[in-house]
């Protein structure tokens, strides 16, 4: 039997787990909490809420919310600054994947030093850094999991995906009652990309028996909660997504993530384009892609999402696919890429970044960026 290793933070889950936030704080040492969010998550009252909980036991913070979707390399660079003429200790995220990204890399370029994209790849932040406690608003990107952070290099218009296990956060805090302030259209893009992590992690060559038995889990929970949790916000439902957002996470942080977020990730970094969405809109194709590859996991995969086996591998696996689109459009998310882009004369260059991202190298099948750009034509 092969060895594997399996990395994820402290988590304490569970519906008004976030007035844990302060205890796990000072648990680290904090003497001075920085606290890092966003505009939406200050509209929804959670921030104030969180102030109130560190007030509460006298704890002192300073506050930084410059962060915006997709964060820039100049907000984290921004946020370190903040973070070393404050003196802060301890870094608390509270919101979705942006902020949470950011948040990491503050953290890496305090004790690391540099510019970001030093960092860009898997394995090169050498110093440990600052104690973290990340608490999400969302589902998705549960960048309060993974040993990943995605920042967007402003100049040469890419997101870098930066590898590391020291960007695992030391503690975890899901608090389910956080996505009952969600409307519809928030919740929709982090659904697709908490999928994509569960079928991507799931196909991965670096996928093990401790990865894959998260993958699908996370897969089922998802295809289950996910209609009626749109529809009717129960916390029921909510909670089981928040479950299949964990499940994801821990899935993808150990196995990684293959072609499909190469592909999201030029995307944002080009136009700016919500993850999750990018990931709605490509996902099927890449699965289509990987078919010839990984049939059988593909098969798997398909009867999760239709409930149903069919004659051969190939066709359980092309319905699952076809389900998904057909989840897409009830959704009302664009099935085109000419939909959303304002033209196609990007899209080879955009080709070429993809085909150099890291997620690439733990896709089941090798893709040239040709092979992307046939990809990203097809779904124009």
């Amino acid at each position: 039997m092969d060895a594997y290793k399996f990395a994820i933070p402290e988590i304490i889950f569970g519906r008004g787990s976030l007035k844990y936030a302060s205890i796990c704080a000072q648990q680290l040492g904090a003497s001075r909490i920085f606290v890092v969010s966003d505009a939406g998550v200050e509209k929804a009252g959670w921030v104030d809420k969180l102030f109130d909980i560190l007030r509460a036991q006298n704890l002192d913070f300073v506050y930084f919310n410059d962060i915006s979707p997709n964060p820039r390399d100049f907000q984290v660079h921004n946020g370190a600054k903040h973070y070393e003429e404050t003196e802060a200790d301890v870094v608390l995220a509270l919101g979705g994947g942006s902020v949470m990204d950011a948040a990491k890399g503050i953290a890496l370029v305090v004790s690391n030093k540099g510019d970001i994209k030093d960092y860009e790849g898997a394995n090169h932040v050498k110093k440990p850094l600052p104690p973290m406690v990340f608490i999400p608003s969302t589902i998705g990107s549960e960048s309060n999991i993974s040993q990943f952070t995605v920042i967007t290099d402003v100049e040469r218009h890419i997101k870098m995906t930066i590898i590391s296990r020291t960007l695992v956060p030391n503690i975890s805090i899901t608090d389910p009652t956080l996505l009952g302030t969600l409307n519809r259209e928030l919740l929709i893009a982090p659904l697709f990309d908490s999928i994509a992590h569960a079928v991507e992690s799931y196909v991965s060559p670096l996928a093990s028996p401790l990865t894959e038995v998260q993958s699908r889990r996370a897969l089922d929970l998802l295809i289950r909660h996910l209609r009626p949790a749109l529809e009717e916000f129960r916390l029921d439902d909510l909670e089981q997504l928040a479950v299949a957002g964990a499940c994801s996470g821990m899935a993808f942080t150990n196995a990684s993530v293959g072609l499909g977020h190469a592909l999201a990730h030029a995307l944002g970094g080009m136009y700016d384009m919500v993850h999750g969405i990018a990931h709605a809109m490509l996902l099927p194709s890449v699965m289509r892609f990987n078919l010839p590859a990984c049939t059988s996991k593909m098969a798997t995969i398909g009867k999760i999402i239709t409930g149903k086996t069919f004659a051969t591998d190939e066709a359980t696996a092309q319905a699952g696919i076809e389900a998904l689109e057909e989840l897409r459009a009830e959704i009302g998310i664009p099935a085109r890429l000419r939909e959303i882009l304002p033209d196609n004369t990007m899209l080879p260059t955009m080709s070429r970044n993809a085909a150099k991202d890291i997620c690439l190298l733990t896709n089941p099948r090798p893709a040239t960026w040709k092979d992307i750009l046939n990809i990203y034509y097809g779904v124009w």
